[in-house]
Formats: structure tokens, sequence, C-alpha cells
């Protein structure tokens, strides 16, 4: 069965990255919440995705350049919705604690950037301690920042992103000890051996951002591992229905 991952959680129904998405991601039934974190000028770790917080806050300016106090008193719910005013950027440790208490669904969690292993050990020791080791994947568009995170705890799985495919993709992913390399939808269909390659090589695929029905069944029929997506409700609905349709469908249909 194809995975379902809530890009950024259940974005389509509350706003991007909030406690509130991931939320009803869970509702939804996402197996997976994907989310991404940034470093605060004081070295929190908050869960955002543009290095600047002037799309989803009522902030401006770089989140780097913010105490977590400073980004923390920001309203991140109220572009969304009037029904999300005074939502705010959740802690990395606020999303840890949430998964403890939703249980059935996991965590892909990108680093945005390069990050050191101390800095790095700032997502992973929340994990580790919480003992969800077995929930959560860590990945990065960033060589380096999978690398450190490699360092900061060898036991986590990993995962490299990728916004282009080159030759020696394979190379870098095993390199990297990553157990899943994810594409952008569009490398698929560019190139359409990648897969296979990632394939034969034992990595997962996950692929992201679709979010249409002919993408879903042009990517399940290639065999994804996983598809992230802005509408986790209605993929893991049209999984269902498709499983549904399999089972009873006649022998030799």
């Amino acid at each position: 069965m194809t995975v379902v991952i809530a890009h950024r959680g259940n974005s389509a129904v509350a706003p991007q990255n909030t406690l509130a998405a991931f939320e009803a991601a869970w509702r939804a039934g996402a197996d997976m919440i994907e989310l991404d974190v940034q470093l605060t000028a004081d070295g929190a770790v908050v869960v955002i995705h543009d290095d600047d917080l002037d799309a989803t806050t009522d902030g401006t300016g770089r989140v780097g350049d913010h105490t977590l106090e400073q980004v923390r008193e920001l309203d991140a719910g109220s572009w969304f919705s009037p029904a999300f005013v005074g939502t705010r950027v959740p802690t990395f440790d606020e999303v840890v604690q949430l998964l403890l208490t939703r249980p059935g669904t996991d965590l892909l969690c990108e680093l945005k950037g390069e990050w050191t292993v101390e800095q790095a050990r700032k997502v992973t020791g929340p994990i580790v301690e919480a003992g969800l080791e077995e929930r959560v994947i860590v990945q990065s568009f960033w060589p380096g920042t999978v690398a450190a995170l490699r360092e900061a705890a060898p036991q986590l799985r990993r995962g490299l992103l990728l916004l282009e495919a080159p030759e020696d993709v394979v190379d870098r992913c095993q390199e990297l000890g990553v157990m899943t390399c994810n594409p952008h939808g569009m490398l698929l269909v560019q190139h359409p051996d990648l897969l296979g390659r990632l394939h034969e090589a034992g990595l997962q695929v996950m692929v992201w951002t679709l979010d249409e029905t002919a993408h879903w069944a042009a990517a399940v029929a290639v065999g994804v591992d996983a598809i992230i997506t802005n509408r986790p409700d209605r993929l893991a609905g049209w999984l269902a229905a498709r499983q549904t349709d399999s089972a009873t469908a006649p022998a030799g249909v």
C-alpha cells in the first residue's frame, strides 16, 4: 500500500506547518506528517518552511534573525483563515509531544539549509529521548546536513531530497547512508529510469508534491513507496477506494 504523507500537515484545511494542520493530518488518516524546521537566532528549532517570516506569519524578515520569543509572538494562522487567528509557529518539541499522543502517524522531518552536527542534535536529540526513532525519518536537500544527521544520530533513518537527478545520485545516497531518496514528481517523468535505479539500490522513493488524481495514479502505477501531498484526506480516500475495488473485482478482471 502506498504511504500517504501530509505535506506540511493537512495544509489544504489548516495553515501549513502548524499544530492545527498536523492534527488535521492525523484525523485524515495520513501515515506520515511532513514538516520543515529551521533555527532561530538563539538556536531554537521551529517549524516553518520559508527562510523569511513574511509568507505565513504577520512578521517580516528572516527566521534566523529572530529569537524564539519573537517568533512565538507572531500570528501564523490569520493569513490562511480568520478561524486560525492566533495560531503560533510550533517548536519542534511541541511536534514531538504531539507524536507521543497521536499514534498511527509518523514524521518526515526536513531540515532546511546547512546544519552542523551540533545543530542537527537539536532535532535528533528530542526524537531519541522520546523513543520515537522508529517513527521518524529526517531528511534534507543538503548532503552536508544529511551527513551531519548521520553523525548526530546514526540510528535514525535518513532521506535525501532531490530537485535534480544527477547521474551519481545512487552513489550519493549510498555514501550518505540514506534509506529513502525523495524526488520532485517531474523527475520521474524526465528520468524514466530513476525510480528503477533507486529501487535496485534498495532505496525507497517518496515523491513530492502530488495533488491530482491523475498524478497519484501515475505514481502508484510505477511503484513509488509514498506520495507527499497537500491533500492527504483525498489521497487516503482514493487509495482506500482503489483497494476496495481491487478486492471486490471478479476473478480474471
